[in-house]
């Protein structure tokens, strides 16, 4: 007759792969992001007059004045439009975009 194997065993068994598949996890997503969303913020946080931007709609603009959570950027000749601090998405870098010229 064969015995069943101890509910202990097979517990703790059990919790040994939940933690070790958490922890993998927590390592290739969550920590990643973490990372990512500072250095946005940090990003943010260092907007000046005259940078050259991204929004994350696309539109490439010069950063004409900010405030707290607004920042006025010149689209085009005698355009200015109001956008939101954190709909910049990243500075623009003319060339390195892969843009054909």
């Amino acid at each position: 007759m064969q015995g069943g194997g101890d509910p202990m065993v097979s517990f703790i068994s059990t919790i040994g792969w939940m933690v070790l598949l958490f922890a993998i996890f927590y390592f290739l997503v969550i920590r990643p992001q973490q990372k990512q969303r500072k250095k946005h913020e940090e990003f943010l946080k260092n907007l000046k007059k005259g940078q050259v931007v991204v929004t994350t709609g696309g539109i490439i603009g010069e950063i004409k004045g900010i405030s707290e959570n607004i920042v006025n950027l010149k689209i085009a000749d005698g355009t200015i439009i109001k956008v939101l601090k954190v709909a910049i998405s990243a500075e623009y870098e003319e060339g390195k975009k892969g843009e054909k010229e």
